[in-house]
C-alpha cells in the first residue's frame, strides 16, 4: 500500500517575467492524500470510488516505468479531483508506488509524462524548491519557510489543470522578496500571488480576502487553479469562530495544518 500526501494550493504561482516559464511554491498539506494498493490479477483493473486516473493512463503509466502491466489496483483520496489539492498527481505516485516504484526521478518523469502539469509531490520537502510546473523542474532551491498553521477549505467550482495553460500574473518581483521572508512578509507576498490570480482570472467575489481581514488572518492563499483556499495564520493564534465563519461563506471540507519550521 502507498499514501502520498497532497498539497493545499501555492504559496505563490505564475510566470517568471511576462514571457517566462509558470512557476509556483507549493503548501503541502499533511491532511490530505491518495492510497493506493494492488492485489496480483491476469488483468489491469482499477477500483476507485471518484474517479481521478482512467485505466489507460494506469496502463500508460505502469508501461513507462516498465512495471508489469496488470494487477487489481484500488484507489482512495480524501481530497476532490480539480480541487487544486494535487488530487490527479498524487493518485498516479500512489498507484506507481504501490505497483513497486522506487526509482524517484523515473516516477517523476513517468508522472509528468502522462500530466503534462504536475506538482512536486515527491519531494521530502516540496516547499523548499520553485517548480516549473509545465516543465516538471526544479528552477531553484529555496529556504525553510517560517512555522505557520493554515486553516482552510475548498470554495467554489473545481477546475482540472489545463497544462496548455499559461495565463498567469507575473511573479518575478514577489520571488524577489521571498527568500528569507519571515513570517509576516511570507503571508503578505502570498496574499499578494492570490490577489493578482483573482483578478486576472477570478472569480470576483471569491471570499477568502474579506475572510482573512476579518479574522485578522496575516495573509492568504489559494489553489491558483482549483477551489482550495486557506488563510495564513501564526502558530495558536486561530480564532475559535473561524471554522463557523469558514463554512457560512461556502467553505466545505474544512481542515486546518501545520507548515514550515
Amino acid at each position: 500500500m502507498s499514501r502520498v500526501f497532497g498539497h493545499f494550493g501555492e504559496l505563490l504561482q505564475g510566470r517568471i517575467g511576462p514571457s517566462g516559464p509558470v512557476a509556483l511554491v507549493t503548501l503541502p498539506c499533511p491532511t490530505l492524500w491518495a492510497q493506493a494498493q494492488v492485489a496480483p490479477g491476469r488483468l489491469l483493473a482499477l477500483y476507485q470510488p471518484v474517479r481521478v486516473v482512467t485505466v489507460p493512463a494506469l496502463h500508460r503509466l505502469l508501461d513507462r516505468l516498465g512495471l508489469p502491466e496488470r494487477g487489481r489496483f484500488r484507489l482512495r483520496l480524501n481530497m476532490p479531483a480539480g480541487g487544486g489539492a494535487g488530487a490527479s498527481t498524487a493518485a498516479l505516485i500512489a498507484l506507481a508506488q504501490a505497483a513497486g516504484a522506487g526509482d524517484a526521478r523515473a516516477l517523476l518523469r513517468a508522472v509528468f509524462a502522462e500530466e503534462r502539469a504536475s506538482d512536486p509531490l515527491l519531494f521530502d520537502r516540496p516547499e523548499r524548491v520553485l517548480w516549473a510546473s509545465r516543465r516538471g523542474e526544479v528552477l531553484a532551491d529555496l529556504p525553510a519557510l517560517p512555522r505557520f498553521e493554515v486553516l482552510g477549505g475548498f470554495c467554489g467550482k473545481g477546475q482540472r489543470t489545463d497544462p496548455d495553460d499559461h495565463d498567469f500574473p507575473d511573479i518575478s518581483d514577489l520571488l524577489e522578496d521571498w527568500r528569507g521572508a519571515g513570517l509576516t512578509r511570507m503571508a503578505h507576498l502570498a496574499a499578494e500571488s492570490a490577489r493578482r490570480t483573482l483578478a486576472l482570472r477570478g472569480p470576483a467575489d471569491d471570499p477568502t480576502p474579506a475572510l482573512a481581514h476579518n479574522l485578522g488572518a496575516l495573509g492568504f492563499t489559494i489553489a491558483h487553479t482549483g477551489a482550495a483556499r486557506g488563510l495564513i495564520f501564526a502558530p495558536g493564534t486561530v480564532p475559535e469562530s473561524a471554522e463557523a465563519d469558514l463554512r457560512a461563506r461556502g467553505f466545505s471540507r474544512i481542515t486546518r495544518f501545520g507548515c514550515g519550521g
